[in-house]
């Protein structure tokens, strides 16, 4: 894979970037590649999303994709799927408390390896 991820040191991050590389070649999906490349940018520049953000932007019934970390600032009341590598745990709670969901990225592209009706934020 030709995605820098040597001086990486978190396998869960790594063996995200290289199975988001995978399904994107698989499925000639750019949208995989965009953030497969986006995972492997240094730390300080990784979007960081607040959940109060997410509940302006989004409305019921989507699914997003974060490449990054939600956190758990903010009110949030909607129900939609949310995909990202990291949560926080207050955020997770509010995710479930709300009746939205939380899923992997790697289990996102596996049940939509096309990226289709998908939206990123961050």
């Amino acid at each position: 894979m030709s995605l820098k991820t040597q001086r990486k040191t978190s396998y869960v991050l790594k063996d995200t970037v290289d199975e988001l590389g995978k399904i994107s070649r698989e499925s000639k999906s750019a949208l995989w590649r965009d953030i497969a490349y986006r995972l492997t940018r240094p730390s300080r520049v990784m979007s960081q999303v607040n959940l109060g953000k997410i509940s302006k932007m989004i409305s019921d019934g989507e699914t997003i994709v974060i490449p990054g970390k939600v956190l758990g600032n903010g009110y949030f009341n909607k129900k939609i799927t949310i995909s990202a590598l990291y949560a926080s745990e207050s955020a997770l709670k509010k995710i479930k408390d709300s009746g939205s969901q939380f899923i992997s990225l790697r289990d996102l592209a596996a049940e939509n390896p096309k990226g289709s009706n998908l939206k990123i934020i961050g």
